[in-house]
């Protein structure tokens, strides 16, 4: 679990960064078997497009990284149970495990809602672990949504 939470460190950190732009505290990192390949934060607002999400941009990041669109063998850590629409992007680019921090009941696409994994339709079914800093997650998006209302 100490590795986990090591590269849960930095997705919380690119998260830390994402709220300072203004930007929903999520972050996300891509770690392959020889390390980091990719770190990101939501930029949705700052680019002016609704699929800037973290996981998108860390995916999009390291199949450049890798020269591939598949990131076989590569674990995503993310700080907010992904979405629908990266839960899908993850599907697709075939990342073995997802590790996420807080639950997200309202629009979780994992193990809340549509729990796309779980599909029929789904071209491949990561490992998922929830919870992995899961109160630093939850405590900074509480506190960005606080300041927002």
């Amino acid at each position: 679990m100490t590795d986990f939470r090591s590269h849960m460190d930095l997705a919380l950190a690119e998260a830390r960064a994402a709220a300072t732009r203004g930007e929903v505290p999520v972050g996300a990192v891509i770690v392959g078997p020889d390390g980091v390949l990719a770190a990101a934060g939501n930029r949705t607002r700052e680019l002016a497009d609704p699929t800037a999400h973290a996981e998108m941009l860390a995916i999009r990041a390291a199949c450049a990284a890798l020269g591939s669109e598949r990131l076989v063998g590569c674990d995503l850590y993310v700080t907010l149970e992904p979405c629908p629409m990266c839960a899908a992007a993850i599907s697709a680019a075939r990342v073995g495990r997802v590790y996420y921090g807080a639950a997200d009941p309202k629009s979780g696409g994992v193990e809340q809602g549509p729990r796309v994994f779980s599909h029929p339709q789904a071209h491949h079914k990561p490992e998922v672990y929830g919870g992995i800093g899961e109160e630093e997650a939850a405590a900074l998006l509480k506190g960005f949504f606080a300041g927002v209302r």
